[in-house]
């Protein structure tokens, strides 16, 4: 592929804006960024704090600790740490710098200041407003289909700031139908490394780092901990641990950074941390790890593209067969053994739903990056699941359209029933 291409350019940004930092669950702080906006704006705390958010929002915040916190967990606590510590600018990593000072002063909010949670009346999955009051004064600050996304500013009933939003539309984003699994591998193997040098070093750093942090301190279940101490330390036990022991941390309280994909930590990890793995294992040159990371970005993004960023659809599983085809491309596989591991690999765990950001999530990682590994190496022993096998389809791509259409749509009303019972 060319440099000059659209495809190429087109590629390098989509990774530019889906590989940023965030630190915790990217829920909880999207909710912290839009109340630190909130409160700059009101320029004062507030006495009275209402948050508005959809479903989807209730169920990725409500059971994962908020990082800098003292381990406060839920929408107040996220609320709380943007209002008192947030600072705006650093968007996803808006209350990566806070205080002993200032997470007293949480609580004290927390104690002294109504927070109010309320379901918010909208079509949008991805949804969130917070309303700041003190006096006669009102600030409304809300986002819409991703997490920065603020679509209107307003301070007193005036417009700060307004843009239009369209349900399931992603503004200000680049347009990912130009992906495709075939185009994919041929970037990969014909990118400029100096194109993609500091995002692609940057998610192998940051994940890298979270993962051993997983592996040697107590976190949640300590889902890579297991796995290891169960299995022993083969490169696909290694493989697997390595991406769920970065989830045990980021779940539960860990304050270091990672570098998200398609909007979630949990995918940034498990796209990237299996490939960094086997990579070590084989031994190949750092330049073949990066395209095979890219790699595995881009095809969990080419899928992520027909489910949505929020979904009843375990986010993990996408990620997991894209770090199956890097996996595939560390050994020397093209686009007949990529397409038949992403299809083997969906084959096997698309049935895996999504309850929200907590700790089992570790574990769901570790499945999903299992199916990937199995994916390849079911084809390397020439099996493989074929059209008709339930929601597989003839080709890769016929077969990434299916599930999209099953986590999308065919999934809309147990997205409701899953968060009806986490309410409950």
């Amino acid at each position: 592929m060319e440099k000059s291409d659209l495809r190429y350019k087109n590629y390098v940004q989509i990774l530019k804006e889906e590989l940023v930092p965030a630190m915790g669950c990217t829920e909880p702080i999207a909710v912290a960024y839009a109340s630190a906006k909130a409160r700059e704006v009101l320029g004062k705390m507030p006495e009275k704090v209402v948050v508005e958010v959809s479903g989807n929002i209730i169920k990725n915040v409500k059971s994962v600790i908020v990082p800098n916190t003292n381990n406060l967990k839920g929408i107040e606590a996220a609320a709380a740490a943007g209002i008192v510590a947030g600072k705006s600018e650093k968007k996803l990593e808006a209350i990566s710098e806070v205080t002993e000072e200032e997470k007293q002063k949480m609580k004290e909010l927390m104690v002294n200041c109504p927070i109010k949670v309320v379901p918010a009346d909208t079509n949008f999955i991805f949804y969130i407003q917070i309303n700041l009051f003190y006096k006669e004064s009102v600030v409304k600050v809300r986002i819409a289909n991703y997490h920065t996304n603020i679509v209107l500013i307003e301070k007193d009933g005036e417009i700060l700031y307004q843009k239009e939003a369209e349900v399931c539309k992603e503004e200000g984003l680049s347009d990912k139908k130009l992906l495709n699994i075939e185009d994919i591998i041929d970037f990969a193997n014909s990118v400029d490394i100096e194109d993609i040098k500091d995002v692609i070093g940057k998610q192998i750093e940051y994940n890298s780092r979270i993962a051993e942090e997983g592996l040697k301190n107590n976190y949640g279940a300590n889902i890579g901990s297991v796995l290891i101490s169960t299995y022993g330390e083969d490169i696909k036990t290694r493989a697997k641990a390595k991406a769920a022991a970065g989830s045990d941390a980021r779940m539960n309280g860990c304050e270091l950074p990672v570098i998200i994909l398609s909007g979630s930590g949990n995918q940034g990890m498990t796209a990237s941390l299996p490939v960094i793995e086997y990579a070590k294992e084989l031994n190949v040159s750092k330049e073949k790890l990066y395209r095979a990371v890219a790699l595995s970005d881009l095809v969990t993004i080419h899928q992520k593209t027909g489910i949505g960023r929020l979904s009843a659809y375990c986010g993990a599983i996408s990620a997991g067969a894209g770090s199956g085809a890097g996996i595939a491309y560390l050994h020397g596989g093209g686009y007949k053994e990529i397409s038949h591991t992403i299809v083997n690999a969906l084959s096997i765990v698309s049935g895996i739903v999504c309850d929200g950001a907590k700790a089992s999530c570790a574990a769901k990682i570790a499945a999903g990056v299992d199916a990937g590994i199995l994916g390849y190496n079911m084809y390397k022993n020439g099996q493989q699941f074929k059209d008709g096998d339930g929601i597989v389809k003839k080709g890769v791509e016929a077969t990434i359209c299916n599930v999209g259409k099953l986590a999308r749509e065919g999934m809309r009303e147990t997205d409701k029933e899953i968060i009806k019972i986490m309410i409950d």
